[in-house]
């Protein structure tokens, strides 16, 4: 006969692998989103554009069952080691939430892209983005297996997002000044190149809830960053 303990303990445990599942679900959501996205810009699609767009309110409707099952878990009373599951699931369904509006935001750029003549820069932008996406699929996979080594890789791998944003961001501004007739265009290009730099940053959030989540960990030491260029609003 199960007693009263053990009956709490397998509901939490219960709950736990169907929150992971529904976190992992829409990391992968996310990372898909931004392959979309980048297909996009490549194919200067833009009626495909909305519908990338659109399909971002299914990560954010993922989000709010996420935030009902920490609820859930948060009501059968804890222990301290659990409470960092909630605390985790919370912070990493926030970043991943940020790298699905990131990823709209690339695709809505998208359609006024599609009406000026390419810029080579694209493929370079393109690059940036299946880096990123990949280091989003990575973060997703050291949640679901609770590995801090993968972790750490998705945190240092992130200073390679940076140094490639700034490289493209010079190109961008260098063609400007040669050509200023494609400063549109070419804004464009470094907006959503910001875009992709920032999902760069929330998979490495994630990353490092990760640790928190396995270890304790949360005050990690900064991270090294070569993002050097002028800021811009995300």
């Amino acid at each position: 006969m199960t007693t009263p303990h053990e009956h709490i303990v397998t509901g939490f445990d219960d709950e736990q692998r169907r929150l992971t599942a529904e976190i992992v679900r829409m990391g992968e959501m996310a990372a898909a989103q931004l392959e979309a996205a980048l297909d996009v810009v490549a194919r200067r699609d833009d009626r495909t554009a909305a519908r990338v767009v659109a399909n971002d309110d299914a990560i954010d409707a993922l989000e709010q069952e996420v935030s009902q099952d920490v609820v859930r878990l948060a009501l059968r009373g804890p222990l301290a080691r659990d409470l960092r599951v909630i605390l985790a699931a919370l912070r990493i369904a926030a970043a991943i939430e940020r790298i699905g509006d990131y990823a709209a935001n690339i695709a809505k750029r998208s359609a006024a892209l599609a009406l000026a003549p390419p810029l080579p820069q694209v493929e370079a932008l393109c690059a940036l983005g299946t880096e990123a996406a990949a280091l989003t699929r990575h973060a997703i996979a050291a949640y679901r297996d609770a590995d801090t080594g993968a972790a750490r890789r998705v945190r240092e791998a992130d200073a390679r997002i940076d140094a490639a944003y700034s490289t493209l961001y010079r190109e961008l501004v260098e063609a400007i000044e040669h050509e200023p007739r494609i400063a549109t265009s070419a804004t464009h290009l470094m907006f959503m190149a910001k875009n992709i730099e920032r999902i760069g940053d929330h998979a490495t959030s994630v990353a490092e809830n990760v640790m928190y989540l396995v270890s304790g960990e949360d005050d990690l030491p900064p991270r090294e960053k070569r993002d050097d260029s002028p800021s811009l609003a995300p």
